[in-house]
Formats: C-alpha cells, sequence, structure tokens
C-alpha cells in the first residue's frame, strides 16, 4: 500500500515544480554582475537595518562566484518547471542538504546572519523533497527510482 505522497504522485512534482519557482525568484538576481550589484546591497542594507550585519565589500571574485551559482542555479530551475521527474527532486534534495550544509558553515564562521532566512528556507524545501524518498518497512523503497528515471512508472506490472 503507498502512502499518499510519495515521488510517483502528481503532488509531488508540484513540489519539485513549486521549488524551482521559488529557485528562479531567489537567485535569478545572482546572475548577472548588475543585478548582483543591486541584490548585494538590498541584502546588505536588509542585514544593516535588521542588526544581522553586513555583506563583504563586492571584488570580483564574490561576482564571479555568484553569477556562476545565479546562472546554474536558474538553468536547474527551467529544468524543473519544464519537466519535472521525481528524480529531479531527489537531486535537488540533495543538492538543498549541500547548500544548507555550507551555508550553517559560514554561519557558524561569522557570516551575517542575513543568511538565516535563506538557510531556513533550503532545509525546508530539502525536507519536503527527500522526506517522500525515505524508505518504509523492512527496507523496501516508497518507490522505485529507476521506475520513475523519465517521469513514468515503468515497472507498474512488476509490482
Amino acid at each position: 500500500m503507498s502512502r499518499p505522497f510519495t515521488p510517483a504522485r502528481p503532488a509531488y512534482l508540484r513540489v519539485v515544480r513549486a521549488s524551482a519557482w521559488y529557485d528562479l525568484a531567489v537567485t535569478a538576481g545572482f546572475a548577472t554582475p548588475w543585478t548582483y550589484s543591486l541584490v548585494h546591497h538590498t541584502l546588505s542594507s536588509l542585514g544593516d537595518s535588521l542588526g544581522w550585519g553586513v555583506l563583504p565589500a563586492l571584488d570580483p571574485w564574490q561576482t564571479l562566484y555568484a553569477n556562476l551559482m545565479g546562472s546554474v542555479v536558474i538553468v536547474w530551475a527551467a529544468l524543473r518547471i519544464v519537466r519535472p521527474l521525481p528524480l529531479h527532486g531527489l537531486l535537488d534534495g540533495v543538492a538543498r542538504v549541500l547548500f544548507s550544509s555550507w551555508m550553517a558553515y559560514a554561519l557558524a564562521h561569522g557570516a551575517p546572519r542575513i543568511l538565516l532566512p535563506f538557510l531556513t528556507l533550503e532545509i525546508a524545501w530539502g525536507i519536503v523533497q527527500l522526506a517522500p524518498w525515505r524508505r518504509k518497512g523492512h527496507g523496501d523503497p516508497v518507490d522505485h527510482p529507476a521506475d520513475h528515471a523519465d517521469g513514468r512508472a515503468l515497472g507498474a506490472a512488476a509490482r
């Protein structure tokens, strides 16, 4: 018996697509040097007004890495918007564990607390996308990822 919220269900694919829209909205401003300058100024001003600290001064290396990250996340988000698959949700959940780890590391080493809301949302999206993949009783997977690699239940007759 399947649970109602599994990677094979349309509800899960809506979560994959929604997380992609979130990523697009949050990271689009990081994709170019001009938009990143505006995002940097806005986040730094907000952090300063909340007493959460300001971002380090802009420099070419920081801008380059922000632009690279923004560009890759935009492409990854576009893929999940246009063709959400269960595998995309799994991989995005894993990526969010990594992003959350590095955000927590940065916070532990003095990064401005303006990062906290982003960390909270990364953790939340990660949990929502990874929870349906956990194994249920006796080590049987909820859904076999190989059955859903292209978004369709390929092994339905074998179940």
